[in-house]
Order: structure tokens, then C-alpha cells, then sequence
């Protein structure tokens, strides 16, 4: 894979969100009504799950711009998206994305430029690019044929997907469904998902990972952001 060479003069804030105090509106007489108690609850569960998203990711900060990457390395963490077939028994590791833009002007992330680097040895770097909801499938669907004997090296080829199975179509959809949705990021917005990587199963890997996001552009200006480089090994 060609190396990509990334400007090394860059201002960066590294940091982790505090936890922000939750209040509820109105009185605990409001409260008491089935409907608005219900709807309470739900709005507060969210928030602590977005405050714990970000609390448990790497992430880092610049230019208005928050980016957080957390890697699903437990089957348990694929088990909503990926009821049945998951792709982490086919060695395929999710990493959860956020982008979130709190500058006055819309942003486009160049998705299919994201890399995920490992530093196998003292000369030898190498990156993944992101998978296709339909190599996801192929991936986890293909007929095993691994020999565990054999050392596999990175980047690992991903094969065309030929197999229009009912599995395949459902998993497909799934990994689909639960990918980063949209390269444009409005302002003051977030968009959230998941990114696909083909380790064969060597998460260890993740012991020297960074993510690398180098293409972020100012929607409507000739303008790019300054490239993210996340850590994913904390």
C-alpha cells in the first residue's frame, strides 16, 4: 500500500470530556405522569449514553472539529447491530466513529481516505483502508480456509463478493445500516457510526493502531482541516 506522508506541523488539543451535570425540568409532580416520565427517562438514558461514548473512546480535538474512535474488540459490543452473524467472527473489527462539528460551517470528511496503521515490527508499517458493507459480508460468510500454522501479514487481500446468499443480503444491510452514514457533517451537528477493518482476527494489532483521517474539507471554501491522528492503543 502507498505511504501516505502527513504534515507534521499541526496544533492539537488531546482531551477527555467531562461528564456534564444532568437536570430534569419541572417538578417531581411532572415527573409523575406516565407519558412525561417515560419520555424523561428515554432523553436522560441518551445522554448518558452519548456522554459514555465519549468518556470510553480515544478522541482527539482542533479547528472546531471533535473526532472519536472507539474499536469493538468484545463480541458482546456487536450483538445489537449484529443479531445473528457478526463480523467479528469473521476477523472483522469495527471501530466506532464520531464526527462531531461544532464550528459555524459544514464539513466533509473523506471517508474512503481513512487509514487504520499498525507498526508490525521496527521497519515495517502498514495501513487498512475501510471496508464495504459488502466486503463485511464476504468476509464473515466465505468458507474458512485459514491455516493457523501460517503467519498472515497486513494488509490482507479482500476478495469480490460473489455470494447472494439470504445471509449475505442480511448482512450486508446490517453492516450498512450501522456504518457513518454521511461524509457531510452540518454545523453545531454529529454524525455517528461504524468503520470496517479486516484484521483477520488479530486485534492485538491495536497495541501500536492509530486511525488517520487526512481529507477534511470546509464545505462551500477552499479550505482543508488539519489531519487527525488517533490513538487507538490507549
Amino acid at each position: 500500500m502507498r505511504k501516505k506522508h502527513y504534515n507534521l506541523l499541526r496544533k492539537v488539543v488531546i482531551g477527555v470530556p467531562c461528564a456534564g451535570a444532568i437536570f430534569f425540568a419541572g417538578g417531581q409532580s411532572a415527573m409523575s405522569q406516565g407519558g412525561s416520565a417515560a419520555g424523561a427517562t428515554a432523553r436522560t438514558n441518551v445522554a448518558f449514553q452519548q456522554q459514555d461514548t465519549l468518556r470510553t473512546s480515544s478522541l482527539e480535538s482542533h479547528e472546531g472539529v471533535t473526532i472519536s474512535a472507539k474499536p469493538w474488540t468484545q463480541a458482546a459490543q456487536y450483538k445489537e447491530k449484529f443479531p445473528k452473524k457478526s463480523p467479528f467472527a469473521g476477523g472483522v473489527m469495527a471501530v466506532q466513529v464520531a464526527i462531531r462539528n461544532d464550528s459555524p460551517e459544514s464539513i466533509k470528511v473523506a471517508l474512503d481516505r481513512i487509514r487504520l496503521s499498525f507498526q508490525l515490527d521496527e521497519d515495517n508499517r502498514q495501513e487498512l483502508q475501510p471496508m464495504k458493507a459488502d466486503e463485511v459480508a464476504d468476509a464473515v460468510l466465505r468458507p474458512a480456509s485459514k491455516d493457523p500454522t501460517k503467519t498472515r501479514r497486513l494488509p490482507l487481500p479482500i476478495p469480490t463478493g460473489t455470494n447472494k446468499s439470504k445471509d449475505f443480503v442480511a448482512l450486508q444491510t446490517a453492516a450498512q445500516n450501522a456504518a457513518v452514514p454521511t461524509s457531510v457533517v452540518a454545523a453545531h451537528s454529529t454524525v455517528e457510526g461504524l468503520l470496517y477493518f479486516e484484521l483477520d482476527g488479530q486485534f492485538d494489532l491495536l497495541r501500536t493502531a492509530h486511525l488517520y483521517v487526512p481529507d477534511i474539507a470546509v464545505m462551500g471554501k477552499d479550505r482543508s482541516l488539519t489531519y487527525f491522528e488517533i490513538d487507538l492503543s490507549r
